[in-house]
């Protein structure tokens, strides 16, 4: 039987329910990926309108946030209600798949095929947060690609493939969340040479994928000329991505310039945030983050972004 939203005595006050917009902005998980986990697993059984919209309460959101403990945990998602019923702990290995999704998107990129590649990112991406992708498909596959290519004939091919997709990929979700929220920027750039930095843009996802507009300036800009950008775009801060080892005093004179002349919150991510540590980690207002995953924890754990319940558990 439909729910009747104006029936006091089935819904006691309306503000106890939620729809399932307000529902993503509170778990960080997007509304495609709701419905998929109600429709394909049974995960979450919302109460509906007699127009059929889903409305959700305080336990759907609860069990929302025991389900994306159980997928940051590496449990695959066919499996997570068993283990809500049963409350026990889970046999990781038993429960993971994520090595079968990495093996069929790299097995994608060594036979050239953006199609395949694309299709099993897709299945992911329709059942899993952003975070858990990062997490247990992203991140290890791109540590898995790049020792498999260092010294092997056809690396560059492989390489060229797969940043292509992945930066369009990318791109484009990135392209269409900024245009579904409002307010200032994250403004996000390199300190590299590189033609392309995976980790600038899976920052710049997880950033859009939490409500936060990202601007993303992939070219190489001096640091001495980022406050034009920072004057012109009026980011709400500044994230800068390395993936190498830079000038130290290079960074010791420019970043402290930058973090105390902007007064914006400034992070430098990626393996130069470990390989500077020593350097750097006294330098006021500046915020170190190994990877993007660090980088999404120390945003939401200050004033930039909300954290969603039980995003990051």
């Amino acid at each position: 039987m439909a729910l009747n939203i104006n029936d006091d005595t089935a819904l006691g006050r309306e503000d106890d329910w939620f729809p399932i917009r307000e529902v993503a902005r509170l778990t960080g998980v997007n509304p495609v990926t709701l419905r998929a986990w109600e429709r394909r697993y049974g995960l979450i059984v919302p109460r509906r309108t007699p127009k059929g919209h889903r409305l959700y309460d305080d336990s759907h959101v609860k069990r929302i946030q025991s389900i994306l403990k159980w997928l940051n945990r590496g449990v695959a998602v066919g499996q997570v209600k068993q283990l809500l019923d049963a409350r026990q702990s889970p046999n990781l290995t038993e429960h993971s798949q994520w090595g079968g999704l990495q093996n069929q998107m790299s097995l994608a990129v060594t036979e050239l095929s953006e199609r395949q590649l694309d299709d099993s990112f897709n299945r992911a991406l329709s059942l899993y947060p952003p975070v858990t992708l990062c997490k247990h498909l992203l991140l290890p596959l791109l540590l898995s690609l790049e020792q498999r290519w260092t010294g092997a004939f056809g690396a560059e091919l492989e390489r060229g493939l797969f940043y292509s997709w992945l930066r369009t990929k990318l791109g484009t979700r990135i392209y269409h969340s900024n245009r579904q929220h409002n307010g200032a920027p994250l403004l996000l750039t390199t300190l590299c040479e590189q033609r392309f930095e995976p980790g600038l843009w899976l920052s710049a996802w997880l950033v859009s994928s939490a409500g936060c507009p990202a601007e993303v300036i992939e070219w190489l800009v001096p640091l001495a000329e980022l406050p034009l950008a920072v004057e012109r775009i009026k980011p709400r801060g500044l994230l800068l991505y390395a993936s190498q080892s830079l000038d130290s005093g290079y960074l010791k004179r420019q970043l402290p310039r930058l973090a105390d002349t902007q007064e914006l919150p400034l992070l430098l991510v990626g393996p130069a945030a470990s390989i500077h540590l020593a350097e750097l980690r006294n330098v006021p207002g500046l915020t170190l983050a190994i990877d993007p995953l660090a980088a999404l924890e120390a945003l939401q754990a200050g004033p930039l972004l909300e954290k969603p319940k039980g995003f990051l558990e």
